[in-house]
């Protein structure tokens, strides 16, 4: 009887771990992020990026990542396991230059290795256990 209730308890929070993995996945499609904080540079982030911050949306069929990285459109390839997270190389659609704050973001992106998208609903790209890039939903 022990067993039983040993091995029904353990089903039951092996579903439950991957069901929230599945959901932190989900939680990222159909949603238009907005860049809100990013770690490391030493510029404040509004001179960062002092027109338009960063967005980011994740297609889950393409599996792709398009926005603007606060002045060049760009898309990129990304690739979801469980909670880990790369991105390709991002690629500009148009060629404006705009300081450093797009070089930082695109540095960034690429440092990145695990994400969660936390109780606020706020998206956290981090490395390793560290937030890089933190993100809130603008989806009307």
């Amino acid at each position: 009887m022990k067993k039983i209730v040993v091995l029904s308890l353990l089903v039951i929070a092996v579903i439950s771990c991957n069901s929230s993995k599945s959901s932190n996945e989900d939680a990222l499609y159909n949603t238009q992020w907005e860049l809100e904080y990013l770690s490391g540079p030493k510029i404040a982030f509004k001179a960062l990026f002092p027109t338009k911050k960063p967005e980011i949306t994740f297609n889950k069929d393409t599996k792709k990542v398009t926005g603007n990285s606060g002045c060049n459109g760009y898309s990129a390839s990304v690739t979801i396991d469980g909670n880990s997270i790369s991105f390709g190389e991002p690629g500009p659609t148009t060629m404006m230059f705009c300081g450093d704050g797009e070089n930082q973001f695109k540095n960034i992106i690429k440092k990145v290795n695990t994400y969660k998208v936390d109780e606020e609903g706020k998206l956290h790209l981090l490395l390793d256990d560290v937030t890089m890039m933190r993100f809130k939903s603008v989806t009307p």
